[in-house]
């Protein structure tokens, strides 16, 4: 361990954005929390490879362009340019990383809960180093039965970090993915599907989580 007093590394972390948005629009979203969470991250904010294919949630509230990272059918089981995602994602973690965790936001959140499985599996991220840790905010499971079998067939081992909005459409699923994870961490907020600020009792939860995740990154690299 380092002396009293060291600085510790900032965790450099991928942001990946909800359906429809851009990296810019995640990164307003985030940038409503205080400045004592934000020195303390490197956060990265990429826009999805795809144009969005049809109408945006957020028209009228965030400016064009908008993106998505994938399509997908009405019941959501069936994927379209999945593999081309996750090798946009792989190839930029290469070349802008390296990367110590994730940020995802809806669409973002359902990919940062099973990036981790499908690295493990070795069928994803198979360049890059080991994911260490998620923050995952109106988050879900991936629901094509092929992709789900690779990315949830063990438990999630890095710790990770949870927002379930009272009034989010994804709350259900997203208590779904928490059951898979073997170090989660819970913030609930009385909003709905939107990256909530932090109140004085979500603030020491993120505080918490953020030094966890520091002092293991620094273990790791003594």
């Amino acid at each position: 361990m380092g002396s009293e007093g060291e600085i510790l590394k900032k965790p450099r972390v991928l942001c990946l954005h909800g359906f429809r948005t851009s990296g810019e629009i995640l990164k307003k979203q985030v940038e409503k929390w205080p400045q004592s969470v934000l020195q303390n991250l490197d956060l990265v904010y990429p826009d999805a490879p795809f144009p969005a294919q049809g109408k945006s949630d957020v028209e009228g509230i965030f400016d064009p362009p908008y993106y998505e990272w994938f399509q997908f059918n009405k019941e959501f089981t069936e994927y379209t340019n999945f593999d081309e995602c996750l090798q946009y994602i792989e190839d930029f973690m290469i070349k802008n990383g390296p990367f110590d965790g994730l940020l995802g936001f809806s669409q973002g959140a359902i990919l940062s809960g099973g990036l981790p499985g499908l690295q493990a599996k070795g069928v994803a991220l198979t360049k890059v180093p080991k994911i260490k840790f998620l923050i995952i905010i109106g988050g879900a499971k991936f629901r094509n039965p092929d992709v789900a079998e690779k990315a949830y067939s063990s438990p999630i081992q890095c710790p990770s970090l949870h927002f379930f909005g009272e009034t989010d459409f994804l709350k259900p699923y997203g208590l779904e993915l928490l059951e898979s994870c073997v170090d989660p961490h819970v913030i609930n907020h009385p909003k709905g599907h939107t990256v909530p600020r932090l109140d004085e009792k979500s603030l020491p939860t993120m505080q918490s989580y953020l030094e966890k995740i520091q002092k293991t990154l620094a273990d790791k690299e003594d």
